[in-house]
């Protein structure tokens, strides 16, 4: 195996078994017997959940909501391209798969169903419902391995395809830089959806390069181009515009998100998320 990959497996088992352990990773309410909140009754509701004895008190219908007692499906999905090539490497890539295998490891440790999914230009990578450290190694080693430079990703066929194959509500972590537009209100009516944007951070605050031959790390097109101050400007704004309309489209579906970047440690905000 490769060592670096090694290592980072490691290194995620040892973050969740000394960091994680405890954490609660989803705020999924089911059918159980520990009581999670009272509420009125609403248009919809099923109205063989109505606490009678309450709403008899209060002269009002009233629904009394448990935590989930069944076991959770937790599932992740990368979006994967050339778009994770930035600069001289693929740094993008390798966070990606660190905080896949770090959300793989929370799940196994708590006796949760994991299932990962990758979607690559050229193929998928697929683990069955699974608790076993064998099939979450696999994964990781294939997202870590996965050639793409010079490839690009079709986000919607791919999103689309993903709401076919997750048949049990879920909690579901969508993986990517998040750079191109990624319509999720589709799977945030079925699911928990929290989505983690790898970014790297010259991405969003670019030095100036001058004179320099650019490469397009999706089809490897090269352009040569002057890149100076205003056109880094000019750079920032259509990004800052790309992703206050993503914030607010995962608002609107009370969709979570984070931001990770290559250089930091997702465990902080990983936990911050779930609290």
């Amino acid at each position: 195996m490769n060592t670096s990959l090694k290592v980072l497996q490691l290194k995620a088992r040892h973050q969740v078994y000394t960091l994680l352990s405890g954490n609660n990773l989803s705020r999924l309410h089911g059918e159980g017997y520990d009581f999670a909140e009272l509420r009125e009754y609403q248009m919809g509701d099923d109205i063989r959940k109505i606490n009678w004895t309450i709403t008899a008190k209060l002269g009002k219908p009233y629904i009394k909501t448990l935590h989930a007692n069944r076991e959770l499906s937790v599932a992740v999905a990368a979006l994967m391209d050339g778009s994770l090539y930035f600069g001289r490497d693929n740094a993008k890539q390798t966070k990606l798969t660190e905080v896949a295998t770090l959300l793989a490891y929370a799940a196994q440790y708590h006796g949760d169903l994991f299932n990962g999914l990758g979607y690559t230009p050229e193929k998928m990578l697929l683990t069955p419902p699974t608790k076993h450290l064998f099939h979450i190694e696999k994964f990781s080693k294939e997202l870590y391995a996965a050639p793409l430079l010079g490839t690009t990703l079709d986000i919607q066929a791919s999103l689309k395809n993903l709401f076919s194959r997750l048949h049990k509500p879920s909690l579901l972590f969508i993986l990517g830089d998040f750079l191109d537009e990624a319509d999720l209100s589709l799977l945030a009516q079925k699911h928990e959806v929290i989505a983690l944007i790898i970014r790297h951070r010259e991405e969003e605050q670019p030095r100036k390069l001058g004179e320099a031959v650019l490469r397009n790390p999706k089809n490897t097109e090269q352009r040569e181009t002057c890149f100076d101050r205003r056109s880094i400007v000019r750079y920032r704004a259509n990004l800052e515009a790309h992703d206050t309309k993503m914030i607010a489209h995962f608002a609107r579906y009370d969709i979570r998100y984070v931001k990770l970047f290559t250089d930091e440690s997702p465990v902080e905000k990983l936990l911050n998320l779930f609290r």
